[in-house]
C-alpha cells in the first residue's frame, strides 16, 4: 500500500493550508443528522480539525473522531476546548483496523467517512484494506456514510466515480443510497493555481460536486 505518511497531513494543519478545513461542518452531513441517519456509537474516521465530531458530540452523541496525523488531533482537541464541548480524539491508522496490534478503536453504529475515502482513489489495496477494516468495526445493521469528490467535474482534491464506491463495497455491504450531493471547501495556497484556472476566485469558500452514500454492513 502507498499512502500519503502522517507528516505530509501535519504540515497542511502546521501552515493552515488544508483545502478541506473550512471552520465548520459539511453541510451535507448535517443533513444526515436532521433526517435521522447518525445513531448509537459514532466514529469520525479522518476527523481532520474535528468539525463534524464536535458538532456531534454538542448534539449528544456518543463520538469519537481519529486521524493519522497527529497535527490534525491536536488542532482538534483545541477547537472543541475553545467550543468548551468534550468531543474526543486519537491519532490511529485507519489502514491499520484489521492488523494485530493495529489501530482498531472500538464497535460503531455510525460511521462517518467525510472526504477520506476518496484518498485511496488510486489506491486499490488501501482502499480494499480500510473498506476490511470498516466492516469490523461497524455493528451489523449500522451504517457507513461516505462524502466523497466527484468526477462529475473538474476540481482540485482526488475525485471519484460513484462506481468506485459500488466496486469497493461489495460483500458483507448493501448500498441503500449513493446519490450526487456538495462539497464545501476552501482555497488555499496550495490548491489556488487549479482553482484559478477553473475560473474560481483566489480565496474564499467554494461548494464542488460530490458523492453522498449510504452503506449499511451485513
Amino acid at each position: 500500500m502507498t499512502t500519503q505518511p502522517a507528516e505530509v497531513w501535519n504540515s497542511f494543519y502546521d501552515n493552515d493550508t488544508a483545502p478541506w478545513v473550512i471552520g465548520e461542518p459539511q453541510p451535507a452531513i448535517l443533513a444526515l443528522e436532521r433526517d435521522g441517519w447518525i445513531r448509537g456509537r459514532v466514529l469520525d474516521p479522518g476527523t481532520g480539525a474535528g468539525e463534524h465530531t464536535i458538532a456531534l458530540t454538542r448534539l449528544g452523541y456518543d463520538v469519537l473522531g481519529i486521524d493519522l496525523s497527529p497535527s490534525a488531533v491536536d488542532r482538534a482537541r483545541r477547537n472543541a476546548e475553545a467550543r468548551a464541548v468534550p468531543a474526543r480524539f486519537e491519532v490511529a491508522d485507519v489502514l491499520t483496523l484489521t492488523e494485530p496490534g493495529g489501530d482498531r478503536p472500538g464497535v460503531f453504529d455510525t460511521i462517518v467517512d467525510s472526504a477520506l475515502f476518496h484518498v485511496f482513489g488510486e489506491e486499490p489495496e488501501a482502499r480494499a484494506a480500510y473498506v476490511r477494516g470498516l466492516h469490523a468495526i461497524c455493528e451489523p445493521g449500522g451504517y457507513v456514510h461516505i462524502l466523497a469528490l466527484s468526477d462529475t467535474e473538474p476540481g482540485f482534491g482526488p475525485r471519484i466515480s460513484d462506481s468506485l464506491i459500488r466496486d469497493s463495497f461489495g460483500d458483507g455491504w448493501e448500498i441503500e443510497d449513493l446519490r450526487p450531493s456538495s462539497y464545501r471547501g476552501r482555497i488555499t495556497e496550495t490548491v489556488v493555481e487549479q482553482a484559478v484556472a477553473m475560473g474560481l476566485p483566489k480565496e474564499g469558500v467554494v461548494d464542488t460536486a460530490a458523492w453522498l452514500a449510504r452503506i449499511r454492513r451485513r
